[in-house]
Order: C-alpha cells, then structure tokens, then sequence
C-alpha cells in the first residue's frame, strides 16, 4: 500500500515532540525533498527532476584505486585528520589553484562535506550567535545552527536578480550578535554563482568585523560559462575566520564515497579534529585513496560532465520559458534551476498535484528557505531524454492550472 506522505510528515512531527527526544531534535525539519521522493518510490513511471547527484558514472581510474586499496587491505583507521598522502595532494592542489599556501594542517578530511558543514556550524553555532544566510538556500545549515542555540537571520535573493546576493545587503544586516555568515556558490538550490566581487567584497568586511565566512564550495569545479571560480579561499584575507567545505562528490561522481574535507586556520582545524573523533572518527580508508587518483590522475572526466551539464541547463532555461506560469532566470553552475510560479502560489501543493498526475518529481521551494514558496527546484543531474519528456507531462499540465 502506498504510504500518503502527509501522514509520515504528521507521524515524524509526533516523534519529535516526544518529550523523550532530546529538544535540539526539533530544529530539524521534515525534509520537503524526502517527502518527494518518498512519494515518487511508490509510484510507476516517475522521472525525476528532484535528484541532486550527479548520473554520470565514477571515472574508471578512480574506482580502480578504490578497489586496489581493498586489495592492498587498506581497510583500517586513518589518522584523525585523514590519510596523510591525501592531506598532502589537497594541500598541494589548493595552493596551486589559488596562490596561497595551504597546508596538511589546515585540513580536515571528513565523511562528505555533509559533515565538514555540520562539525563547522555546530561547533560554532551557541546562543546568542547570529548567522546570516541565504534564503533559498541547502536546507542544512539553518537546522544546525538552530540545533545549538544559534540564530539565523535570512537574506532574501530574488529570482529577478537570477538569486544574486547583493554584498552591500549581507554587510548591513552585520549586527553585534553576528557571529557568521554562510555561503554556497555555486548555490544548491538555484545553480547561482556569486562573482568576484560579491565574494571579496563579504570577505574584506567579515575580516575587519571579526565574523566567520563559512562557505560550502561543493560545486566548485561545475561552472557552466567561462569563469574562474571566485572561492572564498582565494578572497580571504587569512584563514583565521573562515571555514570552506567541498568534497569529491559532485566534481568526480562520487557522491556514494563519502570524502569531503574543510580547510581553515590550523587552530580551528585542532579542534574540529577533536570533534570529528567523537562523530565518524575517520573517513572512509580506501575512498580515501580513490579521492588521491581523482587529485593525481586525468581530469578530462570533469570538462565532459560540464560540458553535458550546459548543454542540459541551457535546454531547461530555454524549455522553462516556453512552460505556463514558470519564470526562470540563468544559472552559471552545479545543475538546479529554481523557477518561480505566479506570486502567492502554493509550489508545495503544486510540486505534490504535479508529481501524483504527471508523474514528474520536483521539489518546492520551501524546502530551502521562508522566502520562496512559489518556486520549485529542477535538477538536470538526468539525461536530455529525460528532461524532455519531462516537460511534455509538465506543459500541458501547467497551462490547465489557474493561479
């Protein structure tokens, strides 16, 4: 029998209230893209535009580092802060792409950049703390903040300005409480990336405040126009408040593996080492030496599943114009457009009618924040095929409803 997602909803709700969960429990929202994709599992015929991974295969020479280090019985603990021989090619691979010198200890290597984000933002977030971000934005950092105690103040971007942030914006909601400011670019959920100068301008004005920069640079290497990715580690006045998290889990299809890593100050990496031994401990050993193959060996892999990747966001820009009541804009990166429906529509009940008489999965918009729940997310992490017959279920069905 099918399960009606809205009762699971209900039910985890109900959990969490128990008053034998611990209170923190409660920051932590049902996730609006799980009840999607729960309801899609009990349907046939879904295509899915919801999915937020890459479908391209893990280049051969890294599965095959992954399966010779199981050979090798490279199957045990690491050090704390990852294989040393991994530490080394990040180091080396950071310093040369951004000219500054990065070192082993300035890095932590964690289990995805899912934990880098959540030892970051739960080490630091306590009450009184006031974090800034973005709205849309990944639905996991505002739950971690909370999680502790912390405070997040949301700053709205707008699909009219293709979900820019304006710097002067982020700058002028820096209050005496503000404790960091969080960013992704390119953004998950709606593929924007923030240019040069909106990167420096947060950084310079963070530093002279005394505010962290936490920045999650996951899709750094998924830029779909050309343009030198403008990351915070090369904005940065120094390390000593900043924070990036990234991983091989988009750049290398190699989301299943596990490896993410975080890059700040070597203080600030002490103590989340301290951490991380009370959470995972170690990363995963042999994915560990597949992450040194993807450093270390052919990256052609990358350019062909950018290239496909454009060739996808700039059909879907093009097919989301010609769809009834959806306004899009121009994503630079990662693989999400987040258009937007008429104002005061529900994109919830639309995103849920959709997928139930359509078949199509999306995700709404209020998954990712307080500010957007007229948009919709649309992944193109699937084949052309695929997204056109997408749209062939979702136009006509769109052009019958009455906003």
């Amino acid at each position: 029998m099918a399960v009606n997602p809205i009762d699971t909803e209900a039910q985890d709700l109900d959990d969490v209230r128990d008053a034998s969960w611990a209170p923190a429990l409660r920051a932590i929202p049902v996730a609006g893209i799980r009840k999607m994709v729960n309801l899609a599992a009990s349907m046939e015929d879904v295509i899915h535009l919801s999915i937020g991974q890459p479908n391209f295969p893990t280049p051969r020479h890294i599965v095959d580092a992954y399966i010779e280090a199981l050979e090798e019985g490279y199957t045990g603990y690491t050090m704390d802060a990852g294989l040393p021989e991994l530490l080394t090619a990040l180091a080396e691979y950071y310093s040369q792409r951004y000219g500054r010198t990065i070192t082993e200890d300035n890095i932590l290597i964690t289990a995805g950049a899912t934990e880098a984000i959540y030892l970051a933002l739960t080490a630091t977030s306590a009450p009184g703390r006031q974090f800034l971000v973005t709205d849309p934005t990944f639905l996991l950092y505002a739950p971690l903040i909370r999680m502790n105690g912390g405070e997040v103040k949301y700053i709205p971007t707008r699909a009219e300005h293709g979900h820019q942030l304006d710097p002067q914006e982020v700058i002028d909601n820096i209050g005496m409480r503000t404790y960091g400011i969080v960013l992704n670019s390119p953004s998950n959920p709606t593929g924007t990336v923030y240019p040069a100068e909106t990167i420096d301008a947060i950084c310079q004005e963070a530093a002279y405040r005394g505010v962290y920069v936490f920045s999650d640079e996951v899709y750094d290497h998924l830029l779909l126009d050309d343009m030198e990715y403008p990351s915070v580690l090369r904005h940065a006045v120094d390390l000593d408040n900043v924070m990036v998290a990234s991983s091989f889990s988009k750049t290398f299809s190699m989301a299943g593996l596990r490896i993410g890593w975080i890059i700040s100050s070597q203080g600030a990496i002490k103590k989340l080492r301290r951490y991380h031994m009370f959470t995972t401990t170690v990363a995963n050993t042999p994915a560990q030496w597949a992450g040194i193959a993807a450093l270390k060996g052919d990256r052609s892999c990358i350019d062909e599943m950018v290239q496909e990747y454009a060739q996808r966001r700039d059909r879907v820009v093009q097919l989301v114009s010609e769809t009834p009541h959806l306004t899009g804009y121009w994503p630079q990166g990662a693989f999400y457009l987040f258009p937007s429906l008429p104002h005061g529509a529900n994109a919830d009940q639309v995103c849920l009618r959709m997928l139930q008489e359509t078949g199509v999965c999306t995700v709404p918009g209020d998954a990712f924040g307080e500010h957007c729940s007229n948009s919709l997310r649309i992944s193109y992490s699937t084949s052309l095929d695929k997204i056109e017959e997408a749209f062939e279920r979702m136009v006509p069905w769109l052009a019958k409803q009455d906003f």
